[in-house]
């Protein structure tokens, strides 16, 4: 299982388990498609991690056909840009599932739905801060990166001036004033309730609106909810931002194109795997070196020696067509 928080994640509601589910694959990824349906909610969803407890294929095999699922429309990589009630941010990628392969709109219309979601009961305090999963990873794994984007609280004081140009702060106010404007969204306090708390009954002109600005902060500070953090069960946390991510490597759509979950250059290898697949012996097929050299023998050919060579060859083949 992934830690608490993260892991395989249903997309949305699914019909009853049915053998139609994954008709439309090839044999080894519907195979493997039915495993990771069965896997339970919060699984780790890693091609290391599904190999390891999948009783026929290893990791390239169980990678390989998770990108040609991803592709089908079973699977996406979602990053999402989470605030913290502590207005700290951060980027969370998680994994979601769908048993009924579904369109690249449908996709789409998932991740836009995705912003501005109350995500307090898929967040925990530290979870978020741990490193960055490796490239090749497919687990949901918590990351942390910079961000360019000013937070609520300073965005709330910059827009004073547009709730009342007597209270335009400047950058520097908005950088000093920011930590105090934090701590009222910390306690529950939202971007209106600030700003309302600064613009009521101001005099008819502010000479100094920063330093009125703190005075008002400091003095209506909010008083702690407690209960609403006891009840929530974590800091409350939001999504800003979502963005889709390559389901094989580290990239996303910051970066390169998705298509249908798949990077460009992860399409290619999907068609580099299939085209070496097509090109592979045929069913039945005895590669060459299993059988002796007919130069070897003098004379006729023995049909009964043959015979035995190809029952010897038989035995042979389970063990070098083994999938790894």
């Amino acid at each position: 299982m992934a830690k608490s928080g993260y892991g395989k994640r249903f997309a949305g509601d699914e019909n009853p388990h049915g053998d139609p589910d994954f008709a439309h694959l090839s044999p080894r990824d519907r195979e493997i498609a039915v495993f990771v349906d069965h896997l339970d909610d919060g699984h780790a969803m890693s091609y290391k991690a599904i190999a390891a407890v999948h009783p026929r294929y290893g990791q390239q095999a169980v990678r390989t056909s998770l990108k040609r699922i991803t592709a089908t429309g079973h699977l996406r990589h979602i990053r999402e840009h989470l605030t913290v009630e502590d207005n700290s941010m951060r980027w969370v990628t998680r994994t979601y599932w769908s048993r009924t392969p579904r369109s690249p709109e449908w996709w789409a219309e998932f991740v836009r739905e995705r912003k501005g979601l109350d995500v307090t009961d898929q967040y925990e305090s530290g979870l978020a801060r741990a490193a960055e999963a490796a490239p090749d990873a497919l687990d949901e794994q918590p990351s942390e990166e910079p961000s360019d984007e000013p937070g609520a609280a300073y965005r709330t004081l910059a827009d004073l001036r547009d709730a009342d140009p007597r209270m335009s702060l400047s950058a520097s106010d908005c950088r000093s004033l920011e930590s105090l404007a934090a701590q009222w969204l910390a306690l529950g306090a939202t971007p209106q309730e600030i700003t309302k708390a600064l613009t009521d009954g101001l005099p008819p002109a502010v000479t100094n609106p920063g330093g009125l600005a703190r005075k008002r902060l400091e003095d209506k500070m909010p008083p702690t909810k407690a209960k609403i953090r006891q009840k929530s069960g974590g800091r409350r946390a939001r999504i800003g931002r979502v963005i889709v991510a390559c389901a094989t490597c580290d990239a996303d759509e910051r970066t390169t194109e998705i298509i249908d979950g798949i990077c460009r250059e992860c399409h290619a290898e999907i068609e580099a795997d299939e085209a070496a697949e097509m090109e592979g012996p045929p069913v039945g097929y005895v590669p060459e070196t299993f059988l002796r050299d007919p130069a070897d023998d003098t004379g006729s050919v023995d049909v009964t020696h043959w015979a035995a060579e190809l029952r010897r060859a038989a035995g042979l083949r389970p063990t070098a067509g083994r999938d790894v």
